[in-house]
């Protein structure tokens, strides 16, 4: 018999729908339940391509035993993180406080007023390493809200503590300066691992943002020590197993510290952020292994998680039959049948061995250079890389006769905005018109379905919109609604950026506090308003809202977007310079407001070849913190104010002052190769 689960639209409710437990979604109705019985809740939380998730529901959930005891005890609160990001900060906030780490599923026992009182995140069906089993926690747990209630009270007021931070009113914290990007640089050279790139040990999750910001900072200064810092860490993830050899994309992370062993789930926003820096990478050294990478990720977006109307589904799950990974490893007896006279070159190419790398089987990898091994092998790098192409078509055709990993279809308006910005960015650089029509496409969707009378919507399944945006989605999808101005110069997608800007400071900012926060004035009231400054496996919500601000501050010279943009860095400035690693998009952003934007006006006709030829030469440069305008009519618009001619025209400038304009192509070559440190890196240009 269906749980209260069964009228959600979130996969990894419904996954949960038919346990013996009595699992309901969080709102009034099983919070109501709570107070009134007085009952503690047993919330959990994970999403559905969490493998461990997985393994708690076939060892815990579906156990009647178990559930039984669930279902006696407590009212139990089952939520998808990728739904509700302020339920999961909150309850996440306090795991880590009360245990020193975090995770998935996290396992969170609350007041009936929703106060955290005991967490931690799997436990097992019976004592294991250290671990109690789920069992006895849960019967410790309703011990001590039974008869050692004082105890309760005692934790819950310290969590009261704990929040309390997140509403005191902010200060700066130190100077927003050249010192605070030089020390932050500083800091990731001393954390770089440099034989597999990346920065620490196991497990390594793709650093992208903090790489995007060494990536300015190598067209800033030409430091060829940080251009290396991203180039080999790049190469590195894409030829090892976290990459999808076959199909293109990147799972979550690896659980080594080579980037052999991925945990093999794959997140659409990791690949956002991915395809978003290849792109920029092969802008700044045409890296033929990079842009093959970013248009395969590419590729795999609009085969695999593509929804007809244009969205971007959510994740791919690690599991299988089972098994983590099953579906994309392989045997060697495996590959020799598909493979024919191919498999010996291609095997060795991919690292293949009879023992395998993975539970006896083998995930593909690249471990030596593709021109040390055709030569080892006596053929070209043209032949092997033809080799290749072909063997990815078969396997790729060989896998899809498997039992596919689960798919979360559900569309999250935050994650789709960040692979809209991706999309429309590498579609620029590429001048690909198909990516270009893609990116269109999914900002139209969007628009249409996500975003109503400028108020934006979380999740989107089954024709239906549902949960209130957050921070995080409203400044994503207008950086994703900027991507696309820049690269349709249709004003269109600039006002809505603008609009949601707008929105953005009338339902976020608080005068009381100075800051952002993530949930509206008007959202549904929680134990506290979270406030979470740090980019983690997204950027946060305020730093995107912080680049937002300087780049329509740049764009419409308005001041109270630019200041507002500034301080929110200034008041996480000393943090982004011990602490680089936590502040990758910040920094970025902190970029643009210390050395200024690179700014381009294109005055005239987008229809127009001869606007179009300039506009190129743009974008097949690298230009950190790049601030582009073009059109025909200036409309507030201060980089194309009184510049619209009878013919197109480019603008170079700085802080609105600008080289002479030039209807030459090459000139604005000239101007843009001579407003950055270096021109173009010496990189590989081999097929792998």
């Amino acid at each position: 018999m269906a749980n209260h689960l069964a009228g959600e639209t979130s996969p990894y409710l419904l996954q949960h729908a038919h346990n013996p437990v009595d699992w309901r979604p969080w709102g009034e109705e099983a919070l109501a339940k709570a107070r009134s019985e007085e009952k503690p809740i047993l919330l959990s939380i994970g999403y559905a391509a969490c493998h461990w998730c997985h393994v708690m529901e076939r060892e815990s959930f579906e156990d009647e035993a178990t559930a039984a005891q669930m279902n006696e005890q407590f009212v139990c609160i089952k939520v998808d993180r990728e739904e509700r990001p302020d339920l999961d900060a909150i309850y996440m906030q306090a795991t880590q406080a009360m245990t020193g780490q975090g995770g998935w599923p996290m396992t969170v026992f609350l007041t009936p007023q929703g106060e955290p009182f005991f967490a931690g995140t799997y436990f097992p069906p019976e004592d294991r390493h250290g671990m109690p089993s789920f069992r006895r926690v849960l019967a410790g747990v309703a011990d001590a809200w039974q008869n050692r209630r004082e105890n309760v009270a005692r934790t819950t007021a310290s969590m009261r503590d704990l929040y309390a931070a997140s509403t005191e009113r902010t200060r700066v914290s130190g100077a927003l300066d050249e010192e605070l990007l030089t020390r932050a640089v500083a800091t990731l050279r001393a954390q770089f691992e440099p034989r597999f790139g990346g920065f620490g040990g196991a497990p390594k999750f793709p650093p992208t943002m903090v790489l995007d910001f060494a990536l300015r900072q190598w067209a800033r200064t030409g430091d060829p020590e940080v251009l290396h810092m991203v180039q080999h860490t790049f190469q590195r993830m894409a030829r090892g197993g976290i990459y999808d050899q076959v199909g293109g994309g990147f799972s979550r992370y690896s659980v080594d510290a080579y980037w052999l062993v991925p945990h093999f789930e794959k997140m659409l926003y990791d690949n956002a952020l991915l395809v978003r820096l290849g792109a920029a990478l092969w802008q700044a050294t045409r890296d033929a292994e990079v842009r093959r990478v970013t248009e395969e990720t590419l590729g795999w977006l609009a085969r695999e998680m593509t929804s007809p109307e244009g969205g971007f589904y959510s994740s791919l799950d690690a599991d299988s039959e089972g098994h983590e990974g099953r579906y994309y490893v392989w045997d060697s007896g495996e590959l020799d049948t598909l493979l024919g006279e191919d498999a010996r070159l291609l095997k060795i190419f991919w690292g293949v061995t009879a023992e395998g790398n993975f539970e006896g089987r083998n995930i593909l990898f690249v471990p030596h250079d593709a021109e040390a091994v055709a030569t080892a092998q006596g053929v070209t790098t043209h032949e092997l890389r033809t080799a290749v192409e072909r063997a990815q078509r078969i396997l790729y055709e060989a896998r899809e006769r498997r039992v596919r990993p689960g798919l979360d279809d559900k569309i999250l308006a935050g994650w789709n905005g960040l692979m809209l910005r991706g999309v429309a960015e590498a579609a620029r650089a590429f001048g690909d018109a198909d990516l270009r029509a893609m990116a269109v496409r999914n900002g139209e969707f969007l628009f249409r379905e996500l975003v109503r009378d400028n108020r934006v919507f979380r999740s989107y399944k089954g024709g239906a919109a549902r949960i209130d945006g957050f921070l995080e989605d409203y400044a994503a999808i207008a950086l994703g609604a900027l991507a696309v101005y820049e690269l349709t110069f249709d004003r269109m997608w600039l006002e809505r950026a603008r609009r949601l800007a707008d929105e953005i400071l009338e339902r976020f900012w608080d005068d009381g506090v100075q800051a952002l926060f993530d949930t509206a004035a008007d959202a549904e009231s929680l134990v506290t308003r979270p406030r979470d400054v740090t980019d983690n496996a997204t950027p946060s919500g305020a730093s995107l809202a912080i680049e937002l601000l300087l780049k329509l501050g740049d764009l419409f010279a308005t001041g109270r977007y630019s200041e507002r943009g500034r301080y929110l860095l200034e008041t996480v400035a000393e943090p982004m310079a011990r602490y680089p690693t936590a502040f990758g998009h910040a920094l970025g952003a902190a970029d643009l407001a210390v050395r200024g934007a690179i700014e381009v006006a294109i005055a005239g006709d987008p229809m127009d070849e001869r606007f179009h030829a300039l506009a190129h030469a743009v974008a097949e440069r690298y230009l950190p913190s790049l601030v582009l305008a073009g059109g025909s009519q200036d409309d507030g618009l201060a980089l194309l104010e009184g510049r619209i001619g009878e013919q197109p025209m480019a603008y170079v400038c700085r802080a609105y002052a600008c080289d002479a304009p030039t209807s030459e192509v090459s000139v604005l070559a000239a101007q843009l190769e001579a407003i950055v440190a270096p021109t173009t890196a010496s990189a590989p240009t081999s097929p792998r």
